[in-house]
């Protein structure tokens, strides 16, 4: 992904947008860009942000009682409530927010995922558009349940596409692209 654009596939010599590919070696990369040259592990962190209007939004949410953190989203243009969840990999729906967001789940791919409360069935999907305030997310990966959830999970598909910072009960989510 390169200044925020869709995630696109390059091979080797070839430059897109000023980033150049200069070697793959199982899940790291090697390129070139602004002059200099970088190695990183595939999704690990944005290497240039070229949309400065996407720097700097972020957004706060205060734990609950029980010290969780909840917040109200948009799937597509859904009203969604998530449960912030870094030990869940993908964005988690159930049935009834996917339909309500439009998205044809069942033509994804299904698999088996092993959950706290066991394995369950689940469609892998992604996500057009994914916002949380003024944060906004496209094309997020994320795995639609056979039934219903209490809350959806902002699980790491879309987390790391952010800076999380906390200080005692008051998460922070900066947007990094």
């Amino acid at each position: 992904m390169i200044d925020g654009a869709a995630p696109r596939t390059l091979a080797i010599g070839e430059s897109r947008a000023g980033v150049r590919l200069i070697a793959v070696d199982g899940d790291r990369v090697t390129f070139q860009a602004e002059g200099r040259r970088a190695t990183l592990r595939v999704g690990e962190r944005v290497a240039r942000h070229g949309n400065e209007s996407v720097r700097g939004r972020s957004l706060t949410v205060s734990a609950d009682s029980r010290g969780h953190f909840f917040l109200d989203g948009r799937v597509n243009l859904a009203a969604v409530r998530f449960l912030v969840d870094t030990g869940a990999s993908l964005v988690s729906l159930g049935r009834a927010d996917a339909q309500r967001a439009g998205l044809d789940y069942r033509s994804g791919r299904q698999v088996r995922t092993q959950t706290a409360n066991g394995s369950a069935r689940v469609w892998l999907v992604r996500i057009d558009e994914l916002k949380l305030g003024e944060l906004v997310f496209r094309g997020v990966e994320a795995a639609v349940h056979e039934g219903d959830l209490p809350f959806a999970l902002l699980g790491m598909s879309a987390l790391n596409r952010m800076e999380i910072s906390r200080q005692s009960t008051v998460l922070t989510l900066k947007q990094r692209y």
